[in-house]
């Protein structure tokens, strides 16, 4: 049986996938500071540690352990660009670091898409930059690039799906807007699943037109 360890099992995606997992029967590791074990899903296996200090929680990853990384700022948005720095780039290096320790051979990271956009640029350039520390890091590993996953606290974006659908159709804009769609909850977790009960080697990347098409089997 798969054993799934998880930083950011507390937030909004989080969650909901160790919920899922847990009834499918796999078995989840949490990362979570300490003060915080109660705002886990029953069931899973909680680990207390710092997320930003490998040392803390290396000792709990097993090598054929599957690392999923969702740890990062909440509700991304551009004046919270050194956020980006010491909340998402930090947890993935000690996470890296944590796993090279640990001799793991599978990661998953939920980065961001990377079509050039103004407004997020810095978010999407320090997803990049900690892509690259992970696949020079070696392991195999599954990129999902999302750009905004709508659901319960989050539908604002709903709001701007007309605007979506006029980008789509119109020739200068439509490749863009395609790379740049809204996902819901359940596509992204369904994206997280099948990476997790599909393992890879190298280095694989879902976009959001496959996510779209909620893979899952």
């Amino acid at each position: 049986m798969k054993t799934v360890f998880i930083t950011g099992g507390t937030g909004y995606i989080g969650s909901r996938l160790i919920r899922q997992l847990i009834q499918r029967r796999i078995t989840v590791k949490a990362l979570v500071r300490k003060g915080s074990e109660h705002r886990l899903p029953a069931g899973c296996e909680v680990v207390t540690g710092n997320p930003f200090d490998a040392f803390t929680f290396e000792k709990y990853i097993s090598p054929s352990d599957i690392f999923v990384q969702l740890l990062g700022v909440p509700h991304p948005s551009p004046k919270k660009k050194k956020l980006f720095k010491t909340i998402d780039l930090a947890s993935v290096k000690e996470s890296v670091k944590a796993c090279s320790a640990s001799g793991i051979k599978y990661f998953i990271y939920v980065s961001v898409a990377q079509t050039p956009t103004n407004i997020m640029r810095d978010f999407q350039l320090i997803r990049a930059e900690a892509e690259e520390i992970i696949k020079q890091s070696g392991m195999n590993t599954t990129f999902i690039r999302p750009w905004y996953v709508v659901g319960p606290g989050h539908y604002w974006p709903l709001l701007l799906l007309p605007v979506f659908k006029l980008l789509e159709i119109i020739p200068s804009t439509k490749t863009k807007a395609k790379k740049l769609a809204l996902i819901n909850i359940n596509q992204m977790l369904n994206a997280l699943i099948f990476a997790i009960e599909h393992p890879n080697e190298g280095i694989r990347i879902i976009e959001i037109e496959e996510m779209k098409k909620e893979i899952n089997s």
